[in-house]
């Protein structure tokens, strides 16, 4: 009985040692202790993805962003529909668009079979997975903070009502930014994440169609694959240089190129603070990774769970 006692005793702890530390702060160290192999994990399964598929770096960035500003940096966007809600899948910004999904379970599931256990958290890994996209296709190397939880609940209203379409004005942009916490500074870089990826014609059809201040060559190229009906899911590169993150976005701007109507927005050529940004970034690239890279940490911070708050997901589709 009392080799047994002590048996139990030594279980409990070495249990202790392997706790995940709590903090009321996000740190990019949080997980150097509990499990070092934790983000290099998530780096070998993004560039395996990027590398059968470079777009998918560009979702999983929108990913992190279309997580963090419903409710917070909580996971709450991989979460499926139950009977006690309707998730954010099925919201009008991210039905038929939003993807990566697939990935985010492989990188999960490389973690926890790195870290020997369920430690890291699906918010986390949203917000690694981003960082290592951009980094990967050509973008800033950053410290991701880390410490986040997962939601226990997702709501479909919350995604519809937080989540900025791409036909906002300007001033709606910079209210919807500035209502999570965040400047205009944050909105014109972190639009640049359009330097990656591609847009569905529902989504450009409005502006190439509708708006004066486009070029006109550039919407009869457009127009080609996006008709006036029909074609919805039709998909045409953000910027010219769809598999690099650089600041060709900015330069298209410039040259009323930008395809989403809250793209062009950005810059209407009168001298705006906003105007001066973008000129700004489509001059000095590095300056504009810098910026990033600061505002990508600021998006990462908003409305984060920590503590006890939430908790850490065993899949992240499905609470625990």
């Amino acid at each position: 009985m009392a080799g047994l006692r002590s048996l139990l005793v030594c279980i409990v702890v070495v249990a202790a040692t392997i706790v995940i530390p709590t903090s009321a702060q996000l740190s990019a160290s949080f997980y150097n202790r509990v499990c070092p192999q934790a983000l290099p994990a998530i780096r070998r399964v993004v560039k395996q993805a990027i590398f059968r598929e470079p777009r998918i770096g560009a979702s999983l960035l929108r990913l992190h962003f279309h997580d963090c500003f419903v409710n917070g940096c909580d996971g709450s966007i991989l979460l499926d529909d139950t009977s006690s809600f309707t998730g954010e899948k099925t919201a009008f910004p991210n039905a038929n668009s939003v993807r990566g999904f697939d990935v985010i379970d492989d990188i999960k599931n490389a973690v926890d079979k790195a870290c020997k256990g369920s430690v890291v958290s699906c918010a986390d890994i949203l917000a690694v997975a981003a960082r290592d996209s951009v980094f990967l296709l050509g973008g800033p190397d950053y410290k991701v903070q880390l410490g986040r939880r997962d939601a226990r609940n997702a709501s479909v209203n919350d995604a519809n009502r937080n989540l900025p379409p791409p036909l906002f004005s300007f001033s709606q942009l910079l209210s919807n930014f500035q209502a999570h916490g965040l400047n205009l500074k944050d909105l014109v870089v972190l639009s640049a994440g359009h330097t990656i990826g591609l847009a569905r014609c529902t989504t450009f059809r409005a502006r190439i169609y509708n708006d004066t201040n486009i070029d006109p060559k550039f919407a009869a190229s457009a127009k080609y694959n996006c008709p006036t009906t029909g074609g919805d899911n039709n998909t045409r590169p953000l910027d010219s240089t769809t598999r690099r993150f650089d600041n060709i976005y900015f330069k298209a701007l410039l040259q009323q190129k930008g395809l989403l109507h809250s793209d062009q927005e950005l810059y209407k050529n009168n001298g705006t603070d906003s105007d001066k940004l973008v000129l700004k970034y489509s001059r000095n690239s590095e300056s504009f990774a810098k910026d990033f890279a600061n505002s990508m940490i600021n998006m990462g911070n908003i409305k984060p769970l920590t503590g006890n708050n939430g908790e850490v997901r065993l899949n992240c589709r499905k609470i625990n």
